[in-house]
């Protein structure tokens, strides 16, 4: 198990985080979480097969296709998808 202060020094380490279910849609979580951690300097890497910009960064159709290296990953789908 993963101690407080270990789980604090591997989220400080985090850059890059590829969104898998990013939404242009600004009303859904999808976009206002990425869009907050843009906001707080985290580089977001947008994984959405319908898009190709989402919040002026390139959109992804799956993480397979991200060829840039991300920290971590934040997945916006319903867990019967994941």
């Amino acid at each position: 198990m993963v101690d407080d202060s270990e789980l604090k020094r591997i989220l400080g380490e985090i850059r890059t985080i590829a969104v898998v279910g990013c939404s242009k849609d600004p009303a859904k979580d999808a976009h206002r979480v990425p869009k907050y951690l843009q906001m707080h300097g985290y580089r977001i890497i947008p994984v959405n097969p319908t898009a190709t910009e989402i919040l002026g960064e390139k959109a992804y159709p799956s993480l397979d296709a991200v060829p840039i290296p991300y920290d971590a990953v934040d997945i916006f789908r319903p867990s019967a998808d994941v």
